[in-house]
């Protein structure tokens, strides 16, 4: 059974880092393109970051320059280094991962088959 377990989320004050980590089990997704996605109250699930299997990246406007998507294979698990944070970067953090191989990034939620329970980042004034 595939799970994917984000951490790392919690309270920050604006200006300050945080980095969330996505680790998978249940197979592996070595060849799998996989993306953050954050819905904030009220608001649609929007993604953040995404990076393919070859490591290939793609950025929200937002957050370009403050964070950086990344994946270590050999742990089977995603990253995402948050810099700068602000707060309209409060939200509840997804991590996603596509179920076909050899992907490339996707954008919209309809393209994730893997879904995480989701970690909540809040960003303090």
């Amino acid at each position: 059974q595939v799970q994917l377990v984000e951490s790392g989320g919690g309270l920050v004050q604006a200006g300050g880092p945080l980095r969330l980590s996505c680790a998978a089990s249940g197979r592996t997704f070595s060849t799998n393109a996989m993306g953050w996605f954050r819905q904030a109250p009220g608001k649609e699930r929007d993604i953040v970051a995404a990076i393919s299997w070859i490591g290939n990246t793609y950025y929200q406007d937002s957050v370009k320059g403050r964070f950086i998507i990344s994946r270590d294979n050999a742990k089977n698990t995603m990253y995402l280094q948050m810099s700068s944070l602000k707060p309209e970067d409060t939200a509840v953090y997804y991590c996603a991962v596509r179920g076909g191989s050899y992907s490339r990034y996707g954008t919209d939620l309809a393209e994730y088959d893997y879904w995480g329970q989701g970690t909540q980042v809040t960003v303090s004034p």
